[in-house]
């Protein structure tokens, strides 16, 4: 197991502005986007936990990091924290781009529920 760059008392002590321009050099330096992500889930958690300052901390960094980087395990399994971060479009597309697989499925779930009920009587009363 890799050591982290940051511990927990830096992620949950150090001020906002601080934090910002560590992990921003961070991820510059290092390009490292799964332990990136982790650490603005950290960051998102010090926000639930009353830390007004933290809302949608380094925003330009997690839209760069789920629009503009490879899809890693880390962006799929974090992707729904970070749902505040994007307009209601952004978020679809990048369901489809993250997801493309369970997307198809569904579609074709409700496609092929749309043919059945085109084929099925309808009940109608009896007297």
């Amino acid at each position: 197991m890799e050591k982290q760059p940051f511990s927990p008392q830096m992620l949950f002590n150090l001020k906002l502005e601080t934090l910002e321009q560590r992990i921003t050099e961070y991820y510059e330096e290092s390009q490292d986007g799964a332990t990136t992500i982790q650490l603005l889930l950290a960051l998102r958690v010090r926000y639930q936990l009353g830390a007004e300052e933290f809302d949608l901390v380094l925003k330009d960094l997690v839209h760069h990091l789920f629009t503009r980087t490879k899809v890693s395990r880390s962006m799929k399994r974090f992707f729904y924290y970070f749902v505040d971060y994007f307009e209601v479009l952004e978020w679809e597309k990048l369901t489809l781009k993250l997801f493309p697989v369970r997307n198809f499925i569904e579609k074709a779930k409700s496609i092929v529920k749309s043919q059945i009920t085109k084929f099925l009587p309808t009940e109608t009363a009896v007297p």
